[in-house]
């Protein structure tokens, strides 16, 4: 019966030990999975360091290994709290559909049953995002593609990301997930700023648009932002807030806020904590409901295997590559995760 374990858990969750009521448990996840390529040469985009002959001498074994170990850490976010893998996924930095499906047919992944939503992005090196789902659990009913826009002082096209909105079925409640991959702080945080800028107005415009179809969208919007809870991009363009109290009916909580004040962090870069592993909601999934699901907790996925455990980067996330050399482990970042809560009869 073990394959039935992942289909409805029900949970009495430590927040309400002294009640003996039972909640259904749902984990929604992302994962930087840090350049997750295949080793095919693909003439269309620069992936050339990706590949056997390339810089990186990207081989199948190594692709093989990587392919198992980020397979490993998806199947095991939240899964001291919930008993079984994520039941959404956010992920980013992938080369294309294959990847991902070599991914979910991993040993590790297979027997769960994910479904994917994916898009091929203009991005220069070919880096995608993806939405993973379990069947049982989530139907997905629309999915497009929003592409973000950018130039540079020459007036020439800077090709990035798109930005990925998927609306469905999550048990019986409508949810929309956005899925994003911000453009890098390459040239230096402030240089770069006005691209994230964009970026968030783009994400803006998403779910001002799903609300004008739907105002009682329930939306959650993840990625990698490559800024902070406290940047511009969130507090001045989203207008996100950590503190459920200043919460109004156009405001978008972060629950990443409160982490990024305590000094939690999904990278670092030296010697700095950086919290660019996010999500964000709309008001309704905080509101207290006992018929719907709500937000419950959120965190940093950082157990002690995915750290480097010696020399100048030990804490840091274990990377497959280190200063170009190969040390063969996960990711540059660490996943983040989420737990929405809806009391049962």
């Amino acid at each position: 019966m073990k394959f039935l374990t992942y289909f409805l858990v029900l949970v009495t969750l430590p927040l309400f030990a002294q009640s003996s009521k039972k909640y259904k448990l749902r984990t929604v996840a992302f994962y930087n999975v840090e350049n997750l390529f295949d080793t095919v040469n693909d003439s269309l985009v620069f992936d050339d360091e990706r590949t056997p002959d390339g810089s990186y001498h990207w081989t199948e074994t190594r692709y093989l290994k990587k392919i198992e170990r980020i397979s490993e850490v998806i199947a095991k976010i939240g899964k001291d709290t919930s008993k079984t893998s994520p039941d959404i996924i956010g992920l980013c930095e992938l080369e294309n559909k294959g990847v991902i499906q070599d991914l979910i047919q991993h040993s590790n992944l297979k027997h769960i049953g994910y479904g994917i939503v994916h898009y091929d992005s203009p991005d220069e090196r070919g880096i995608d995002v993806a939405l993973l789902y379990k069947k049982n659990v989530y139907l997905p009913t629309s999915f497009n593609s929003h592409r973000l826009l950018l130039f540079d002082d020459m007036g020439k096209r800077n090709y990035t990301r798109d930005q990925l909105v998927v609306g469905g079925m999550l048990d019986d409640e409508e949810f929309y997930f956005l899925v994003n991959h911000w453009p890098s702080r390459r040239g230096g945080s402030t240089k770069s700023r006005p691209n994230r800028i964009r970026a968030a107005l783009l994400n803006k415009r998403i779910i001002d648009s799903v609300q004008r179809l739907n105002a009682d969208a329930k939306i959650i919007s993840m990625g990698d932002f490559n800024d902070d809870p406290r940047d511009d991009s969130f507090k001045k363009i989203l207008k996100t807030t950590g503190r459920i109290k200043k919460l109004d009916s156009t405001a978008l909580f972060n629950p990443m806020e409160k982490l990024y004040k305590k000094g939690v962090g999904s990278l670092a870069y030296r010697d700095k904590w950086n919290l660019f592993d996010q999500f964000f909601m709309t008001q309704n999934l905080v509101e207290k409901s006992e018929k719907d699901f709500t937000f419950w907790k959120a965190g940093v996925y950082a157990p002690s295997y995915l750290k480097t455990k010696e020399g100048r980067f030990k804490g840091y996330p274990l990377r497959t590559y280190s200063g170009g050399s190969y040390t063969g482990g996960y990711s540059d970042h660490f996943p983040v995760y989420l737990f929405l809560i809806k009391e049962t009869e």
